[in-house]
């Protein structure tokens, strides 16, 4: 199955987008919660909800996988925005949900003082060993500038692994990390992930595009039977290498 590629500038695409940024809005009012405040974790919830919307008819949730081999297209765990554990788990114990997108008003002030904080210094790690690298890459969580190092090593062929974009076509287009080796879309990942022809015991990193995809990917992969996944913890967003746009 080739991946769905769905043109973000078209005006359907934009056409869906407003309405899908009304439904947010409402949202919002519904439950009194909050956006996130990073508008960009917000934007790219909201094109998946619009790119779902155009593909399946419904505002599947992003975050999750789409099975659409049967006769109607179903969402893991019946994830329809605003999902059911959003509201009666996630939100309610941990301020947020799983996206990201919707928070607590408590939540949002915390987050609102943690982003405007100055950011401890953490240089990545240049000239790593090969023993490091190896250990490196046997970590489930990576942060961005530890994916930095790894690509760095990777170019001096010091250690191998497999760097795989688990967003959407058109997030790829918007921009993808220089040298990742395929593009395998959470949407279509099941009818998608046999074309990569990746090994269960090869070194793969996923990342999307703040971490909640690509660790919902990791946990299937390991299910069926791969044993050395990372995940790029907080996606995208926080890596501090060269990004292809």
């Amino acid at each position: 199955m080739s991946i769905i590629k769905i043109d973000m500038n078209s005006p359907e695409f934009q056409n869906e987008m407003e309405k899908t940024v009304e439904f947010t809005d409402k949202v919002i009012q519904q439950f009194g919660w909050e956006y996130n405040p990073q508008l960009e974790v917000n934007e790219g919830v909201q094109m998946g909800l619009a790119r779902n919307k155009m593909m399946y008819n419904k505002r599947f949730c992003p975050c999750f996988m789409v099975d659409d081999s049967g006769e109607k297209p179903k969402s893991v765990d019946d994830r329809i925005c605003p999902c059911k554990p959003a509201i009666e788990k996630e939100i309610p114990d941990s301020g947020s949900c799983h996206c990201g997108i919707f928070c607590t008003p408590e939540f949002a002030a915390n987050k609102r003082i943690e982003l405007g904080m100055e950011e401890a210094v953490h240089i990545h790690s240049r000239g790593l060993t090969k023993e490091e690298c190896e250990q490196l890459v046997s970590q489930e969580e990576l942060d961005g500038d530890e994916l930095h190092a790894l690509m760095e090593a990777r170019e001096l062929d010091m250690i191998n692994f497999k760097l795989v974009d688990v967003r959407e076509h058109m997030e790829w287009q918007m921009g993808h990390i220089k040298g990742a080796d395929t593009l395998v879309p959470t949407s279509s990942f099941f009818q998608t992930w046999d074309e990569v022809n990746l090994e269960k015991d090869e070194n793969i990193i996923l990342y999307c595009h703040v971490g909640s995809r690509s660790a919902h990917v990791a946990r299937i992969l390991a299910d069926m039977g791969y044993s050395k996944i990372g995940n790029l913890t907080h996606g995208i967003v926080s890596y501090g290498g060269e990004v292809i746009r």
